[in-house]
This record gives structure tokens, sequence and C-alpha cells, in this order.
């Protein structure tokens, strides 16, 4: 039987995989290859894809399971933490580009109600390419990852407004009052829905589940839940994405969210590569040949243009000058949703096949950028400040009222806390708790402001400018510890603290062990990565469990720390003394005596003499919540009882046999 969809999945899912490897061989990142293969076996390439309506099927739920594991990755109180950038930056970013984009396209001619609809194609951004970049790149925690999630969520709400004002500028629909109310009604509805789930519904539902132990199961209601809220939003008129989205938020509230994701994770790398193939497959090859010269020039101008409005979008909300370059240049490509709405504009002939051939080159090759600019924003975002300052401009957006709640006077041999999150707070907590003088530095505005409310001595700004640094007087400090989820930052406040200063005593916070020795090189005096710390944990326990000396576990830290965590590089050598091999099978276990007939019960352990009849000895008796840790030949045992033995596995278990 031949089936035509699978002959296509094939060809899809071989090229890509041919396509993928060889770019990975110079380290690009895959959602090119996946573009560059669409493009490659779409019609308008070697047209080897006949299903391409089925495929683009695929792409939708690509988008839909990309969306779900944002929403169970963040969390609802995570989101309210943002709403000020999603209401605020999100309105402005939109707004200031839809006016710019659609004044120009104005002035070349073109009607007012095409110009509007192309301000609208253009304000939109990609939320697959960006989100899966920033992922990909560990950088969706950072200050510019939140913004741009936070203006990407805006953009994905305000589509359905867009599309509903569609046929109203096109002449074809007036009851814009009537469709604005309805949309009112819908998020309402969503609204409540989502607090019924997420407070009562869902976590009821996924423990119950949980109970079960059954994978298949829990996959099963997991996916469920997911379409059945991106079903549900469809219906009434909202995107798929965005109840894919909502029903990952239900589903982060509850404690099942972790397993959750690792669930779907390979579900959505799949749908996500036809998402991007799909998207290659609209670019007509002949007409982007043709025309290359001027579209290459307007993805300049789009660059330009939608760069400098996200960045503003984000100036607005007293983000530092790093945090709103690296904002505004991932944010300057034209996202997915624009395809929906370029055909609802087809359909209402506000654009012609010509224009939108034009509009489809532009957006698919600022998608091929994207990934390229976001890896080099970095490098962009701190030539444009070393430029600005050698022209005698200070590109810093943080005014001197920012730095109010820090001591003006001169302050000496103090601590320096960069980064107020869990660490930070409780390592400033700890410092004020022992008189220790210290300034914190974070771009949290909502934070700072609680804070200084509060009198802690904190300021607003970004510790990779050297104005922020002087403010809290860097030269005298006496440490430094930097706890902050931004890998660059990380690395660029190190370079910036150890130019001022190279005695001040500098501590680290990173995630991975593998980080540890370029933060060394570049000046830090120690590095606690968080994934050490966690293995710490398990193999200090794991030892203690096998009754090796916790002097021993102690020594072996301190080596580990003192060599750099290279133990876990397997570049440490240490002396396996230990775990002595001659209690290999040296078992210590604790069993309660319940059975009212049981023949131990009354006796005094001298009398029942254990080691001699049954290789068991007995270390300790808790009785009533009270530890008899001195055993005497003497003691009596009594129902209830937990004793504490210890034997050989065998022993152990032949007297639990017998103890029931």
């Amino acid at each position: 039987m031949h089936i035509p969809l699978l002959q296509d999945i094939l060809i899809l899912l071989g090229c890509s995989t041919l396509i993928v490897f060889a770019l990975q061989k110079f380290k690009l990142p895959s959602i090119i290859g996946f573009l560059l293969t669409g493009i490659i076996i779409g019609p308008y390439g070697l047209s080897l894809i006949n299903a391409v309506e089925q495929v683009e099927i695929l792409s939708e739920i690509g988008v839909i399971l990309l969306l779900f594991v944002i929403g169970m990755e963040l969390s609802i109180k995570q989101l309210v933490s943002i709403k000020k950038t999603v209401l605020v930056g999100g309105l402005i970013q939109v707004g200031l580009t839809a006016i710019t984009t659609g004044t120009i396209y104005y002035f070349l001619g073109y009607p007012w109600n095409a110009s509007v609809f192309v301000g609208f194609l253009f304000s939109l951004s990609s939320t697959a390419v960006v989100l899966k970049t920033l992922q990909d790149r560990k950088e969706i925690s950072a200050p510019h990852g939140k913004n741009a999630l936070a203006i990407l969520i805006f953009q994905d709400i305000i589509v359905v407004p867009m599309m509903l004002i569609t046929p109203l500028i096109a002449g074809v629909s007036d009851n814009i009052g009537l469709s604005v109310l309805s949309l009112l009604l819908k998020f309402a509805v969503v609204l409540v829905i989502t607090i019924i789930s997420t407070r009562y519904i869902v976590p009821n539902l996924m423990h119950a589940v949980a109970r079960t132990n059954s994978k298949e199961l829990f996959l099963l209601v997991t996916i469920t839940i997911c379409i059945a809220i991106a079903f549900l939003t469809s219906e009434i008129g909202l995107s798929l994405a965005l109840g894919a989205f909502i029903a990952g938020l239900i589903i982060s509230e509850s404690e099942y969210s972790h397993q959750a994701t690792s669930v779907i994770l390979p579900f959505r790398e799949l749908f996500t590569s036809f998402f991007f193939v799909s998207v290659g497959m609209l670019l007509d090859l002949n007409f982007f040949l043709g025309n290359i010269p001027l579209i290459l020039l307007l993805v300049l101008g789009v660059f330009i243009v939608k760069s400098i409005i996200a960045g503003l979008a984000v100036a607005v909300l007293n983000y530092p000058t790093r945090t709103v370059l690296l904002t505004g240049l991932s944010l300057f490509q034209i996202g997915e949703f624009a395809f929906i709405l370029s055909r609802v504009g087809i359909e209402y002939e506000l654009i012609s096949e010509q224009t939108n051939q034009y509009f489809l080159s532009i957006s698919i090759v600022s998608m091929i950028l994207t990934p390229f600019v976001i890896i080099f924003s970095e490098r962009i975002a701190n030539k444009f400040i070393g430029v600005s300052k050698k022209m005698g401009l200070d590109p810093t957006l943080v005014s001197d009222k920012t730095i109010s709640g820090v001591p003006q006077n001169k302050q000496e041999n103090h601590l320096i806390i960069i980064g107020y999150g869990i660490n930070g707070s409780n390592l400033a907590k700890a410092a004020a708790a022992n008189n220790i003088p210290y300034v914190i530095i974070e771009m949290n505005a909502e934070a700072v402001r609680q804070e200084k409310a509060k009198g802690v001595p904190i300021l607003y700004g970004d510790a990779t400018q050297d104005h922020i640094l002087q403010a809290v007087h860097i030269s005298d400090a006496r440490a430094v510890v930097i706890a902050i989820s931004d890998d660059q930052a990380t690395k660029t406040i190190i370079k910036n603290i150890r130019s001022y200063s190279d005695s001040i005593y500098l501590v680290v916070r990173t995630r991975y062990v593998k980080e540890t020795s370029e933060l060394m090189a570049l000046g830090a005096d120690e590095v606690i990565p968080e994934e050490f710390e966690t293995s710490v944990q398990i193999f200090a326990h794991v030892l203690q469990n096998f009754l090796v000396p916790e002097n021993d576990i102690d020594l072996l830290v301190d080596k580990v720390r003192a060599d750099n965590y290279q133990l876990f590089k397997g570049e440490l050598k240490l002396q396996k003394n230990y775990r002595p091999k001659n209690i290999a099978d040296f078992n210590i276990t604790c069993l309660r005596l319940v059975s009212d007939s049981n023949k131990f019960l009354g006796k005094p352990l001298n009398e029942l003499n254990l080691r001699a009849k049954y290789g068991i000895t007995i270390l300790g008796i808790k009785r009533k919540n009270e530890m008899l840790d001195t055993v005497q030949p003497e003691e009596i045992l009594k129902q209830g009882d937990i004793v504490y033995i210890q034997g050989t596995q065998s022993k152990v278990s032949e007297f639990h046999k017998m103890v029931k």
C-alpha cells in the first residue's frame, strides 16, 4: 500500500538530516538547515514534496508543541513579573513598527488600508525562531531573553485583533464594535478557564495520573491537555499557539511540569523541524534570484528599523544599554504568524501576489539571518558601546536617580553583589546579619523598587557598564559575587572588574562545570557551578549510605573544590582509600517489630543471642520516639520497637522474614 505522505516525510527527514549534519560541521544552527531543506525540496526548488498541505499541518503541530513547552518552562508568577514588558514594551514595539512601515508604504503610493495592513505584517517577529535560538543558547532567562519573550507574547495576542480588523479596513465588515466585544468576552472565558484549571483541575488530575506510575498514561494526558486547550482557543477565534502556551502555563503550576516537559521534548523537536521546513517551502527561488538586490536592501531596512524600535520599547522601561541592544537585535525578523495574516490580506485583496512574494522573501531571509545575529549580538552590542564611549557619548541609560538607594559616601572594604535572585538575596541577608557592608546591583526594576523601599542598599543597572561599577566604588571593594543567569554578561563583568583591580576577591556562580576553566582564566577567584553543588549532595549522600567516614567525605569535597572540580572532568587523581573493599557486604538497616506473636518479644537480648544464631547485631533501638543508642545486654524487645541492625544482606533478609 503506497502512502504519499509517508514518502514525503521520508524525503523531508532524510534531506533535513543530511543538511543539518553538514551545517553542524561549521557549528551553524539547525534552524538554518531546516529552512534550507524547505527551499531545496519545496515546490519552487526540486519539487520533491507533493503533500505540501499535509506537511503544513504537521508544522502547525510543531508550533503548538513549541509554545506548549515554553509555557511549561515558565510559570504564571514569572509571567506576571514581566507583565509591564508585555503590555508597555509590546504595545510600543508593535505600534511604532506598524506606524513606521505603514507610513513608508503609504508614501510609496499605496492605499491607506493596504499600508495599515503591511504595517501589521512587519510588526510581528518570529516566536519560534527567536525562542528556539535563545533556548539553544540558554539565554531565555537572561534579561534580554525575558524581554524578547514578553514582546513576542504580546505579538501572539495582538495578531488576533489584527485579523479581526483586516476585513474592516478592507471595507468588507462594519461590525467592529461587535467583533471587539466578542473578542473581550473570549479572553474573559479563557482567563476563567485558566484560573480554574490551574488551581483545581490540572494539579489533581496530574496527581491522580502520576500515582498510576504509567508513563504511557502520563504522556497521553499531557498531550491531551495541550491539544484540548489549543483546540478550545481556536474554536473561539483565538490562535492555536496561544492556547498551547496557556496549556503549558497551567501545567507549569503543578509539581509535574518537569516530567511533562521531558516527555514532550522529543515530539517538539520533531514537529518543530516540520515547521521550519514548511516555511522554507514558501520561498519562490526564481522570484528571489530575479529580485535579490532589492530584497537584500529591504532586509537591511527591516533590520535597522525593527531593531531600533524594539530597542526603544525596552529603553522606555529603563533597561540598561546592553539589554536594550540585545533585545532589539533579537526581534528584527518577521515572524510565522505574519504568514497566516498575509493569507487573510490576499483574500481581501489588500496585498497582491507580487507584494506577498516580496514579503515572503524578506521574512525567510530575515529568519535565516536571525540565529547569526543573535550569536553575534553580544559583540555588536559591545562594539556599539565601545564606539559610543570613544566618541565621548555615554550610552548608559541609567540616570543618577537610579542609584539614590546606595550610600553616596566613600565606601571601602565592602561586598558587591551582582544579581538579586535566590543566591544574591540569601548572601545579602547573611552579610546584613554579620554587619558586613554591602551593595547590590540588579536589573529587575520592580525588585529594585521593592527592596529600596525596605532600606536595602540596591541600585538598578547593568554591571557590564563602567558607570555602574564606579557608582558602587568597585576599586575599593573587598569582594564581589556575580550571581546572574547571563553567561556572556558574566564574562564581560569579570573582565571589567579586573580592569579596576586584581586584588578584589571575585566569586562567580555558573550553571555548568565545563564553564569553570574559562571563568577562572578570565579572572574569577572562585567559580561555584550549580551542577557541581548538586553532584556534591548526591555523592555525599551515597557515600554516607555506604558508611564512608564523614571526614573522608569532607576531604574528598575539599579536594574536588581545591582542584577546580577536575574530578568531574576525569582529570583529578584521588587515592582510593575512602571505601574499604573488605566491607562490601556491610549492611545496616532498620526493622519495626509489629507482630504480637513475634518470638523475639519480651526476652532480653543476652538470651536471644542474635549474633551467634542469626548473624545479626543490634546497634540501636528506637522506642516511642526515643532513641536507645546504647543497647544493654539486658534490654528487652517490645512490640512497636524499631531496631537498627547490622549484618550481611542475606542474614538481614532472613531475620526480616522472622520478625514480620
